[in-house]
C-alpha cells in the first residue's frame, strides 16, 4: 500500500512527501513502533538532520502516518460500500450498508494490521463530534449510516445518541482480538462466522424502530454472509 521511495536529491516539499511515504511504509510493515525519524531518513537516503527540517520530531511524523492510515481505512470501507448491490427495500439497503462498513473495517484490519494499529496510536484524544461530521472519516461514515437507519425507521431516534460508540467498540474490539489477541487462532471459516455473528448481533440490537421487525427477524442480516445458525 505504501508508495515506493527512491533515493535522490530533494527540494522544497519533495523530501517531506518522501519521508511521509517512508513512514507509512514502516508502519505498514511494523506498526507504529517501527516509525521513527531515523528509520524514515534511512529509507529515503538522507540524514536525520535533513529530516528534522521537515518534521519537528517523532510524534509529528507518526501523526502524519496515522492520518494516512485512517484515510486508508476509510477507503477500504468505501470500497465495500461501492461493491454492495442496491436493495429495493430501503430498510434492508440501510442495514446492509452498515454491515458493509463493518466488513470493510475488519478486512482492512486483517489485510493491513500495521496500518490498522497506526490508525489508533499516539493515544491523543479524538474529537468524536468533529469526526462524526466528516464523511471521509471512518467514524463519520458510521454516523451517517446510523442516521440512515433512523431515516428508514430501523433505529428508534430515541436510541440514536451515542450509538456510534457501542457499534464502533464492538467491531473494533473484534478486530483487535483477531489481529492481536486470542481470536487470531481461529480458522478462516470460524473467523468469518464470528464476524457475521457479531455484525448480526449489533444490527439486531439497533433494530428498535417501527420498521425494523421484518428485517430484524430474518436469518441473515448481512449480505453475502452465511445465515446465523440456530442453537435450539
Amino acid at each position: 500500500m505504501a508508495l515506493p521511495v527512491t533515493r535522490r536529491s530533494y527540494h522544497h516539499g519533495d523530501l517531506r512527501n518522501a519521508l511521509t511515504r517512508a513512514a507509512v511504509g514502516l508502519a505498514e510493515k511494523g506498526g507504529p513502533e517501527a516509525v521513527s525519524i531515523r528509520a524514515a531518513a534511512r529509507a529515503v537516503g538522507v540524514t536525520p538532520t535533513a529530516a528534522y527540517r521537515h518534521f519537528s520530531g517523532h510524534d509529528e511524523l507518526l501523526s502524519t502516518a496515522k492520518d494516512l492510515a485512517i484515510a486508508s481505512l476509510a477507503e477500504a470501507m468505501r470500497k465495500c460500500l461501492a461493491a454492495l448491490p442496491a436493495d429495493a427495500d430501503p430498510v434492508r439497503n440501510a442495514v446492509h450498508r452498515l454491515a458493509a462498513l463493518g466488513q470493510g473495517y475488519l478486512q482492512f484490519a486483517l489485510a493491513e494490521p500495521g496500518l490498522f494499529s497506526t490508525a489508533f496510536c499516539l493515544g491523543e484524544p479524538m474529537s468524536l463530534v468533529e469526526a462524526a461530521t466528516q464523511d471521509h472519516h471512518p467514524f463519520g461514515m458510521l454516523a451517517a449510516a446510523l442516521d440512515e437507519l433512523v431515516a428508514v425507521g430501523y433505529l428508534d431516534p430515541a436510541h440514536r445518541p451515542l450509538a456510534e460508540i457501542s457499534t464502533w467498540s464492538t467491531t473494533h474490539g473484534l478486530a483487535n482480538l483477531i489481529v492481536e489477541g486470542p481470536l487470531g487462532e481461529l480458522s478462516g471459516q470460524q473467523r468469518d462466522m464470528t464476524a457475521h455473528l457479531t455484525s448480526a448481533f449489533v444490527l439486531r440490537g439497533l433494530g428498535t424502530g417501527p420498521n425494523a421487525e421484518p428485517t430484524r427477524s430474518t436469518d441473515s442480516l448481512c449480505t453475502g454472509a452465511a445465515p446465523v445458525p440456530s442453537y435450539g
